[in-house]
């Protein structure tokens, strides 16, 4: 691993554990740098803001994941994964969703999740706009259920989500987003 990624994982690593007892949003990157023994400089060079050390460590532990899909996992699949991965690293998950930032993790992971599915079902043709409203609406929904999950201590298993959030998919964006084989091409 390189410097600069092992630089990256202890400043992870760092905010994580400060997250344990402290919510996102009251965390300073003083704070964040003294817990892990480096500068404020070193932080800035490698991130904006504390927010995009959550984003990018949310990253490497769930995007991975979601690349997956349809190259080995269906969608139910790679759904089912995130969430054992959030669970994973529950107590930063929550705090992170927990956040009122503009830049947070929830906003992040829309974007994310809006992105991946827009190339999805792009791959079938165009889009309409009563398609792109009703990917704009599921995303959206789902990210408020997804976060509500995790707020919420993430009681669901992560299986049982997963599914329920493939069958909330409106019907006919079910016909883009549903099989994956054509996504394999565009990775």
């Amino acid at each position: 691993m390189k410097f600069s990624e092992r630089t990256r994982y202890a400043l992870a690593n760092s905010i994580k554990e400060l997250m344990r007892n402290i919510p996102l949003d009251k965390i300073s990157v003083r704070e964040i740098v003294e817990n892990c023994g480096t500068t404020r400089q070193t932080f800035y060079r490698n991130f904006k803001d504390k927010y995009d050390l959550v984003n990018w460590y949310f990253d490497k532990i769930v995007q991975n994941t979601i690349k997956q899909m349809g190259l080995s996992l269906s969608l139910e699949e790679g759904l089912t994964k995130k969430f054992e991965f959030m669970q994973e690293d529950k107590y930063f998950i929550i705090s992170a969703f927990s956040s009122s930032d503009l830049n947070n993790l929830f906003h992040y992971d829309y974007c994310c999740i809006y992105e991946f599915y827009k190339e999805i079902a792009l791959a079938k043709g165009p889009l309409t706009e009563d398609i792109i409203f009703l990917l704009e609406f599921y995303c959206r929904s789902s990210m408020d259920i997804t976060a509500d999950w995790a707020r919420k201590g993430m009681k669901t298993p992560p299986a049982t989500l997963a599914r329920l959030l493939v069958d909330a998919m409106p019907p006919r964006l079910h016909d883009y987003l549903i099989d994956l084989s054509n996504y394999k091409v565009m990775m």
